[in-house]
């Protein structure tokens, strides 16, 4: 089995490759986010950023109980872009928090990978599951590496 520092930089990876997927998919496959979309980018990053500090640092725990918290905030955030796709006259628009997203400083900074202007509703599949599904399908596996992390001991 690997050792702990070796997951917690494969989780690491993972959150940061899922990154890499969606400006993929909003660079080149041309589909915009929405600010739902933006808001997973933002857990992931969180998880990855985590993850590794958990790999290095002395208090492990720590770092992947904040790393799991951001990737739990992150599947909340996926379960109610799955909610929106399912209900289809419920819509979350511009709204104050499209507006909030896009005058944060790293939106400011890094249009080009945090600035929302899709619309939620507007979701793509992928074998049969929207995006919002796959993200929390993710959320789900890497918090449960995480969590099973945290709570078992060396």
């Amino acid at each position: 089995m690997p050792n702990r520092r070796r997951l917690y930089l494969i989780i690491a990876a993972l959150c940061f490759a899922l990154i890499g997927a969606a400006l993929y998919l909003q660079h080149v496959q041309r589909l915009a986010p929405c600010p739902l979309c933006v808001i997973q980018r933002y857990a992931f990053l969180a998880g990855g950023i985590f993850s590794l500090a958990a790999a290095f640092a002395p208090k492990e725990r720590l770092w992947a109980a904040l790393g799991l918290a951001s990737l739990l905030g992150g599947l909340g955030t996926a379960a109610k872009h799955v909610y929106v796709l399912a209900n289809p006259g419920f819509t979350c628009g511009i709204d104050p928090v499209e507006n909030f997203l896009n005058k944060l400083p790293t939106a400011e900074a890094m249009p080009w990978m945090f600035e929302a202007y899709g619309a939620c509703e507007e979701a793509h599949g992928l074998f049969g599951l929207s995006l919002p599904a796959w993200a929390a399908v993710w959320f789900v596996l890497l918090g449960a590496a995480l969590l099973a992390l945290v709570v078992k001991r060396r």
